[in-house]
């Protein structure tokens, strides 16, 4: 296996179009690393310099403490599995398996033993000599791999490849996929626009948007100390809420405040403020779960107005109508549901409200 780092790599087409601006992460040896961002963020061209398939335009690209950049794709040892599987119709599984290493023109012994190995850590030992097109998509998810570990690679590359399966499937595949990876223990990069693939799966995250690394961490710590309000709100569903809100001193007391709410910072949030110096005018972020409804009064709270209701079952979605056709998002117990039009009693929970600088969009109090 082997670690793959990022120092200062930048893609940039015609001399003008920034794919990548100056990426620098690391994925250790053995780690399930996910790229995680929105379509044209600059993942495929990640993907494609670290496999050999792009020329870096600046920086380096490591295996291992070596680099790699002028290292040939064929010499890199790396596999990848695409979002279509990309199977041969017309072969059988073992024969599919068998393809890279018949390429590479391997004894036919040394075939058949990659080969059935693969099949027995995939649980394809009973399909081997059964045509890819009588397989259930899980099958053939597993077949797909099982071509690519056989050439019994350094780095295992993903890229999206359970994102065109329906939600049940998709959900199902997740877990047989993390659970094949972690029982190889090879070096994993899964490059995905899901949020909820990365949250589940991966053991660190790096999220990016515009070519740049936004931030890299675990799934908690990226979803309860984001970077920026651009990471804030892409991970989460439902998304974080934002207000335009001003802090305000009274006395020994912090307040928040804005045309359609006011609440004192409790001691945790207000020892935060004590020594901040920055702009008195901010940008709120509260996730949905962190939002308490209530029909009766609450301590610290505010009222506002029901704009709609979105029974879930175990949880119901209340959308709370704010100032200027703006919402608010709460995620409460299924059993609450408000009518349309009602005041209700809200409150934040401090624990977890994130202020974010209205210029930069930084998260001001960001632990690094």
């Amino acid at each position: 296996m082997a670690s793959v780092e990022l120092r200062n790599v930048w893609k940039i087409y015609g001399g003008k179009v920034q794919a990548v601006v100056d990426a620098c992460w690391k994925c250790n040896d053995g780690e399930f690393f996910s790229i995680l961002g929105p379509s044209g963020c600059g993942k495929s061209s990640t993907l494609r310099m670290i496999a050999g398939l792009e020329e870096i335009t600046r920086g380096e690209i490591l295996f291992d403490d070596v680099v790699v950049n002028k290292m040939p794709p064929s010499q890199r040892n790396i596999a990848m599995v695409f979002e279509n599987w990309a199977l041969y119709p017309n072969l059988t599984v073992y024969e599919n398996i068998a393809f890279p290493l018949r390429v590479r023109n391997l004894p036919e012994k040394e075939i058949d033993r990659r080969v059935k190995n693969a099949a027995e850590f995939l649980g394809l030992e009973n399909v081997l000599q059964m045509g890819v097109r009588r397989l259930s998509g899980g099958e053939m998810q597993r077949v797909s791999i099982g071509r690519a570990i056989v050439r019994e690679p350094q780095v295992l590359i993903m890229d999206e490849p359970i994102s065109h399966l329906d939600a049940g499937l998709r959900a199902r595949m997740r877990d047989e996929l993390k659970k094949q990876v972690e029982r190889l223990g090879v070096t994993t990069l899964y490059i995905t626009h899901d949020q909820v693939e990365s949250m589940a799966m991966a053991d660190r995250i790096a999220i990016m948007n515009l070519g740049r690394i936004q931030q890299v961490g675990t799934p908690l710590d990226i979803y309860y100390n984001p970077a920026n309000e651009f990471v804030a709100g892409f991970i989460g569903e439902p998304p974080m809420n934002f207000a335009a809100a001003e802090l305000l001193q009274e006395g020994d007391d912090f307040v928040i405040a804005s045309p359609s709410f006011r609440f004192k910072l409790d001691d945790i949030c207000k020892s935060n403020f004590l020594q901040y110096r920055g702009n008195s005018k901010l940008k709120l972020g509260v996730r949905p779960e962190d939002v308490c409804v209530s029909l009766t009064p609450l301590p610290n709270c505010f009222e506002l107005p029901v704009d709609f209701v979105e029974p879930q079952g175990d949880r119901t979605i209340i959308s709370l109508q704010m100032d200027k056709d703006q919402t608010f998002l709460a995620q409460v117990l299924g059993n609450l549901r408000p009518p349309v039009g009602q005041m209700v009693y809200v409150r934040f929970d401090q624990r977890h409200t994130h202020f974010f600088d209205v210029d930069s969009g930084e998260n001001i109090f960001y632990n690094r």
